[in-house]
C-alpha cells in the first residue's frame, strides 16, 4: 500500500487544542455516517459486552535544553556498546531536531547537566554528564504533546492542567510516551454507568512510543519499520474476552493501542509470565488484516500518513475512512489527540 493513499486534506483550524467535554461521537456503520450525543453513544453498549481500556500513564519525557531544543526522551538502552564497557554517563535514545548539530556537540540541560551527541538518525542517541531517574523528568519535564498542537496553539509548553487533561483518568501504569486518546473523553461516571449496564470493562497495558506515533514517511507502508511498544494483558482479562467472543457477545476496544495488543495477542505474539501475557509488538495493522478480536473500535481521528490510520482504514475500509472523514471535516469535527470521538462497528445490525 502506498502512503499516499493514506492523505487526506483538512484545515488547520479544525485541530483541537484542547478537551471538550462531552465530545462530539461521530458513528459508522457499513459505510453510514451520523453523530450520536454522548448518553446515545453510551447507551450502545449492551450487557456482557467487554470494554477493553489501556491503563498505561504516560511519562514527562519532554525537556526544554537551556537552548531551547526540545528533546523527547525515550528510553535508556542496555547496550551501552556505542560508548565502551567503563563509560559511567548515562544513555539515552531521544527524539529532537538535530539537523545542525555534529557528533560529539555538547547541549546544556537543566540542572547543570549536559548532553552529547553520541548517535544520529531516529531516533538519535545521547550520552548525559550524570545519570537520571524518573525523578529528574518529574522536576523539569513536560507531557510530551504532539507537535501539532502546540503548532496550532503557537505555544511550546503544557498549560496549566495539562498534567491532567493528557493523561487518562484511570491512568495506573508509568511507561508512555502519548497518551491513549481516545480515553481521554471517558470519565469515572461513564465507566460506572457502563458498567451497571452489565457492561465488562478491562484493562490491559501498552506502553505509546514510536510504533504509534512515528509517522510513516517510506513511499509505501511495507518499507515502514515499525518499532516495538511493551504489551501486558492479564490472564483472567484475556479468558473473559474469549468468552464473550464464544458467547456472540460485542468487544469494544478503546482505542488503537488496545486493538494492537489484542489483535497482537491473538496472534501469539506474547508469552506467559506471572499471570499475564506479556512481550513487544511491532505488529503493524493495515488494510488487508484479518480480526480476531476487535468488533467495535473506539478512536479519534488520526493524522494523513500515520500506521492509525491504516489501522482505522483495516478495520472499516479505505473509501469508507476517506469519506467518513471529508464528512465529518465538513461537519466541523474537532481533529486528532484533543479532538472528537469515532465509532465503527462492522456488518449491518
Amino acid at each position: 500500500m502506498k502512503t499516499t493513499e493514506l492523505n487526506f486534506d483538512y484545515p488547520p483550524e479544525l485541530i483541537a487544542t484542547h478537551p471538550q467535554h462531552p465530545s462530539r461521537v461521530l458513528y459508522n456503520l457499513s459505510g453510514h455516517n451520523s453523530e450520536l450525543t454522548w448518553p446515545e453513544f453510551l447507551n450502545q453498549f449492551k450487557a456482557g459486552d467487554i470494554l477493553v481500556i489501556n491503563d498505561t500513564k504516560v511519562l514527562k519525557r519532554r525537556v526544554f535544553s537551556d537552548d531551547g531544543l526540545e528533546i523527547l526522551f525515550l528510553d535508556s538502552p542496555s547496550d551501552h556498546s556505542v560508548l565502551g564497557k567503563d563509560d559511567k554517563a548515562s544513555v539515552w535514545t531521544v527524539l529532537f531536531p538535530s539537523k545542525k548539530l555534529k557528533l560529539g556537540d555538547k547541549i546544556p540541560m537543566p540542572l547543570g547537566l549536559t548532553a552529547e551527541l553520541v548517535q544520529k538518525g531516529i531516533p538519535q542517541t545521547i550520552k548525559l554528564s550524570e545519570p537520571v531517574d524518573e525523578a529528574y523528568f518529574n522536576q523539569v519535564g513536560e507531557l510530551p504533546l504532539p507537535p501539532y498542537i502546540q503548532k496550532a496553539r503557537n505555544e511550546r509548553h503544557n498549560r496549566t492542567g495539562e498534567n491532567q487533561a493528557y493523561q487518562t483518568v484511570w491512568a495506573d501504569k508509568p511507561g508512555s510516551l502519548a497518551a491513549p486518546t481516545a480515553s481521554l473523553h471517558f470519565s469515572p461516571q461513564d465507566l460506572e454507568l457502563l458498567k451497571s449496564k452489565g457492561v465488562d470493562v478491562i484493562t490491559l497495558t501498552l506502553h505509546v512510543g514510536l510504533g504509534t506515533f512515528l509517522p510513516v514517511t517510506a513511499e509505501t507502508l511495507d518499507a515502514h519499520v515499525m518499532h516495538e511498544e511493551w504489551v501486558e494483558i492479564p490472564t483472567h482479562h484475556w479468558k473473559k474476552i474469549k468468552d464473550a467472543k464464544a458467547n456472540g457477545q460485542s468487544v469494544w476496544a478503546l482505542g488503537t493501542t488496545v486493538v494492537r495488543s489484542l489483535e497482537s495477542q491473538a496472534l501469539g505474539r506474547f508469552e506467559l509470565r506471572h499471570h499475564a501475557y506479556s512481550g513487544a509488538t511491532d505488529l503493524m495493522i493495515r488494510p488487508g488484516f484479518e480480526f480476531q478480536v476487535v468488533d467495535r473500535l473506539l478512536t479519534n481521528f488520526h493524522q494523513p500518513q500515520s500506521t492509525l490510520i491504516a489501522l482505522v482504514m483495516a478495520f472499516a475500509g479505505k473509501e469508507n475512512v476517506l469519506k467518513t472523514y471529508q464528512w465529518a471535516i465538513e461537519k466541523k469535527f474537532r481533529l486528532f489527540s484533543y479532538g472528537d470521538l469515532t465509532y465503527w462497528k462492522r456488518g449491518a445490525e
